[in-house]
């Protein structure tokens, strides 16, 4: 995120964007909600009717997969009418005119076609966007989990670029990370490309400091991402595989294939507070201590860095996963340092870490709303909005982009396209929130909304129990018949280990990240008579 949550309160115009921001991230949320009473304009793109879209003054219900389309033509109006910051594009970006080549084609009317969208609708949120000072875009899974996620983002950045709306408050690209530390784990280089803040693998002298510093040799070569982890698994090709605090039999797209990996693999390690459906293929299962359980740091959505207290010891066997890892480091011949407490562990990552050099314990200890980074020394207050004082890489360059449709597209045989996503009782896999009783209350089982004009086509009524199949599985679920969706769609959360909505999804990834497109993918529902027992 550029920008802090506690500005999101005083913007003028919100766009959000592949966000169900009440579900999944309902503290945001209630900043937006605030911003909205105060009289921000509020524009949402999303295929369902979320609730956000219920209080919007536009709501732009998109085809998934064809927000290329929507953001190219946003672009558009916004280079045709003139209301481009022609000042910051020339002081602080580069390949401006090859954008304004690309997107020509992208209009309106052009767009209404291809998303559904009414062109009037796409020419007046690109004008509220274009002409309001402190106008935010909030996206999330929405935008990135495609095989064009990457081009999604490269369209997001093109719009906050030709507008100057970087280095403002109230303004920037914010993306909502989903769980407490998942910023704070990419910063420490829980990543294959990058060792801690964002230093590249590949470069020769970063790679020298922490050899230094590590006191081994390091690999000049990025390492795999998870999608393609995954795939070489199902292929045999890894012999062993750690798995750490995550549900992958749940999580990962067309979890069969995961599944036949994880049967193949010699070793199958689980580092987990609880049992789940991946533990069930785990050859050692390593007791990991919960959140209030230990002692440590989160960093949040917003780059805020903050300490975290032990409120209770951890049960049974059950260690902090910074020890069970030290541990595991010197059985295995590295001479890792005895490190006292977690205090000398983010001591160490500071020094090697640019961006969080002036932020330590003693710090965090007096500032309980916490730092966010870049924090380069002792003496800097941490920085709430980034690039300020222009892009922080000097000059930032704009995107050229093509829509590229999604993997997999409805046909004859599967006609449905499918997206999955949260919901507001359940977390992820569900590994914590199906293990008490008021969220389970509220939501017991899985679901598939789907429109009532297809609903009637397919004879189905609400609350009956349907079939759902893609080329990679079937599972059933319970039909929703609904409004929030578009026709032609359907939509599933993916918490429920009983009808994993996972079974259905294509691991096809982004070319970059290799992120799957959970979003996008065909399906056929057919009624059935008699349910078959999960």
């Amino acid at each position: 995120m550029t920008n802090a949550i506690d500005e999101i309160r005083d913007s003028e115009m919100m766009f959000v964007i592949g966000s169900n921001t009440t579900e999944a991230h309902p503290i945001i949320a209630m900043e937006m909600k605030r911003a909205r009473q105060r009289g921000a304009k509020l524009v949402v793109a999303d295929p369902r009717q979320i609730w956000l879209a219920e209080m919007a003054d536009i709501h732009l219900q998109l085809k998934p997969g064809t927000d290329v389309w929507l953001l190219q033509a946003m672009a558009n109006v916004i280079i045709e009418e003139g209301l481009v910051d022609q000042k910051f594009i020339d002081q602080h970006t580069e390949g401006f005119d090859r954008v304004c080549a690309k997107v020509a084609d992208y209009t309106p009317e052009k767009a209404e076609q291809i998303t559904g969208c009414r062109a009037e609708d796409i020419r007046q949120a690109a004008r509220w966007y274009g002409t309001t000072r402190h106008a935010g875009i909030y996206y999330t899974l929405g935008i990135t989990e495609h095989t064009h996620g990457t081009d999604n983002v490269y369209c997001l950045a093109n719009l906050v670029l030709m507008t100057g709306h970087l280095g403002v408050r109230s303004a920037g690209m914010n993306p909502l990370r989903g769980q407490n530390n998942v910023q704070g784990a990419n910063d420490a280089g829980a990543t294959p490309i990058f060792y801690p803040g964002y230093q590249n693998v590949t470069d020769d002298s970063v790679r020298e400091k922490f050899e230094a510093a590590w006191g081994v040799p390091l690999s000049p070569d990025n390492g795999l991402n998870l999608n393609v982890m995954m795939k070489e698994m199902a292929k045999g090709n890894m012999k062993a595989v750690y798995v750490m605090g995550e549900d992958i039999v749940i999580s990962e797209p067309n979890v069969s294939k995961v599944e036949a990996g994880l049967n193949q693999c010699e070793f199958v390690v689980c580092q987990e507070i609880f049992h789940n459906e991946t533990t069930r293929f785990a050859d050692v299962i390593l007791p990991g201590a919960c959140f209030a359980e230990k002692d440590g740091v989160f960093t949040n959505s917003d780059r805020r860095i903050q300490r975290v207290r032990k409120a209770v010891d951890p049960p049974g066997n059950a260690r902090a996963d910074w020890r069970i890892i030290c541990d595991i480091a010197r059985a295995a011949g590295y001479a890792m340092p005895d490190y006292p407490s977690p205090k000398e562990v983010f001591a160490e990552y500071a020094s090697l870490t640019p961006k969080i050099a002036g932020v330590s314990y003693e710090r965090m200890e007096k500032n309980i709303q916490g730092l966010q980074w870049p924090c380069p020394d002792p003496d800097h207050p941490g920085t709430p909005t980034l690039h300020g004082d222009g892009p922080l890489i000097g000059i930032a360059p704009f995107q050229e982009v093509d829509y590229r449709p999604s993997d997999e597209l409805p046909d004859n045989e599967y006609p449905l396209v499918l997206s999955t996503g949260r919901t507001l009782y359940h977390y992820n896999s569900a590994t914590q929130t199906r293990r008490d009783p008021g969220p389970v209350a509220k939501q017991s089982q899985n679901f598939l909304e789907i429109h009532r004009g297809d609903a009637k086509r397919l004879g189905i009524k609400h609350g009956e129990i349907v079939q759902v199949a893609s080329r990679r599985g079937v599972i059933q679920a319970e039909a929703w018949v609904s409004p929030r969706v578009r026709r032609g769609c359907v939509w599933m959360p993916m918490h429920f280990a009983e009808q994993r909505a996972n079974l259905l999804t294509n691991d096809a990834g982004d070319a970059v990240t290799g992120t799957g497109e959970y979003k996008v993918c065909a399906v056929r529902v057919e009624k059935i008579q008699q349910p078959v027992e999960a």
